[in-house]
């Protein structure tokens, strides 16, 4: 008998647990990984405290909020009201095709800067100042498609024309934009003609090219605020 009861025990133990159970399980778990925004859905990634908004308001008009997670729960501490979004305005990402102007909607990381200053020792994050010959590859056939190279390193063709639906960006010709510019972690698989060249950078003098953009001063106040260590994202959406 003791053995019989054993047997069964061990069985209950082995049993495959309830599916419904398990699938709400899981839908309680990516429901805790996501929290709402400002009316934006933000995926949230393990251990992420800073998010970063970015809502459409119409047009090519967004605005563009920072919020801290605290004891309390997420808390806003900055908003611009004057941000932007591309030209052709939102997409899903998997739908998006180079040069069309359009933003990718999701969450996405913000693992590194760039500009035109040199590092100050209040950015606690990856960041390289914009120097001569500094492109963002858009070059297709290229291996390094979406990756921030200079053209002495070769490997893309620099010398296409601005007309060429594959001429990558030369850093330097965007002086204002990029004074401040955080990447967004958009096609980081480099799935080519998907897009290239995701930023949040300072505005322009209208609506971007599918970056987001936002006034000088939330991004210079963005880079002293960020924290590498509190895996910061961006969310965009309507």
């Amino acid at each position: 008998m003791k053995a019989l009861l054993a047997l069964l025990l061990i069985g209950a133990l082995l049993a495959p647990a309830d599916p419904a159970r398990a699938r709400a399980v899981e839908a309680g778990e990516r429901a805790s990984r996501t929290v709402e925004l400002d009316g934006v859905t933000v995926r949230l990634r393990p251990g992420t405290r800073q998010v970063v908004t970015a809502r459409h308001t119409g047009g090519h008009h967004a605005r563009i909020t920072w919020w801290v997670l605290t004891g309390e729960g997420w808390q806003q501490r900055m908003q611009a009201r004057d941000g932007r979004i591309g030209y052709a305005g939102l997409v899903a990402p998997r739908r998006r095709v180079q040069g069309s102007g359009t933003t990718p909607l999701g969450s996405y990381r913000l693992p590194w800067a760039f500009g035109r200053h040199p590092k100050s020792a209040s950015w606690d994050f990856h960041y390289r100042r914009i120097r001569a010959g500094d492109y963002w590859v858009q070059d297709n056939a290229s291996d390094f498609y979406n990756r921030y190279r200079n053209k002495a390193q070769g490997g893309f063709r620099w010398r296409l024309p601005a007309s060429d639906p594959n001429a990558s960006e030369r850093l330097r010709d965007y002086h204002v934009q990029y004074e401040y510019s955080l990447v967004i972690g958009f096609n980081q698989e480099q799935v080519r003609h998907r897009g290239s060249g995701i930023f949040l950078h300072v505005n322009g003098a209208g609506a971007t090219a599918g970056c987001v953009s936002a006034p000088r001063w939330f991004v210079k106040q963005l880079m002293v605020r960020l924290d590498r260590t509190r895996e910061p994202v961006i969310a965009i959406g309507r």
